[in-house]
């Protein structure tokens, strides 16, 4: 597996020689420093921990500072192991967009937008009750009996509910690199990424 850091910029479209048009969503992603090499010997698997983004050192505790000290690279902000790196990298070396080609599938680890606490409606999907005339009021968008007359006398576990909706870990599947630019650091990804501009996402190969 191959994977990097990188944080979401925005979207935008591109289009193809024939004139089709794509949706894509702008990363910039690394460099990131590779900060710990981990061995079957040492630690029982094989892992790269890469590094991200730099953390002003007043922000930074001992125990962080000598850790980066060791990969000879100021305190970053985002560490994360990637499990069984394709390339074999040294303590101290840094990976770019360079390890992506064009065309490569890949599947992208972010956080969703938080939306705070949402109602049935938003949360779930339901379609509400009634219409919305003759004196109704707002009971078209609340969720009805949550009580059950057949078994226990109590609300079961798992009841669709209303409640906190958003950031949730996802990974999108069966994306596709689009274009890459190196000297900026960027990476084109079509369709959509979880998470607003400037979050943190996570690239697999």
């Amino acid at each position: 597996m191959k994977g990097i850091i990188g944080k979401k910029i925005g979207m935008t479209s591109i289009f193809d020689p024939s004139g089709k048009q794509t949706a894509c969503t702008i990363i910039e992603a690394g460099p990131c420093v590779v900060t710990q090499v981990k061995t079957i010997e040492s630690d029982g698997y094989n892992a790269l921990q890469l590094s991200f983004g730099d953390k002003n050192d007043k922000h930074s505790n001992l125990a962080e500072k000598n850790h980066f000290a060791k990969a000879s690279t100021s305190p970053k902000k985002f560490s994360k192991e990637f499990r069984n790196f394709a390339i074999e990298k040294n303590i101290g070396e840094t990976i770019t967009v360079d390890i992506f080609a064009e065309g490569d599938n890949v599947e992208v680890v972010g956080t969703t937008k938080g939306k705070g606490f949402q109602g049935v409606v938003k949360r779930h999907g339901f379609h509400g009750v009634g219409g919305q005339s003759h004196g109704q009021h707002d009971r078209s968008r609340a969720p009805g009996s949550i009580g059950n007359s057949s078994d226990a006398s109590r609300v079961m576990k798992g009841m669709r509910m209303g409640g906190r909706t958003g950031t949730d870990r996802v990974k999108l599947k069966g994306l596709k690199v689009v274009k890459i630019f190196p000297e900026q650091n960027y990476i084109l990804i079509s369709g959509s990424v979880p998470g607003y501009n400037g979050s943190i996402v996570l690239i697999q190969k």
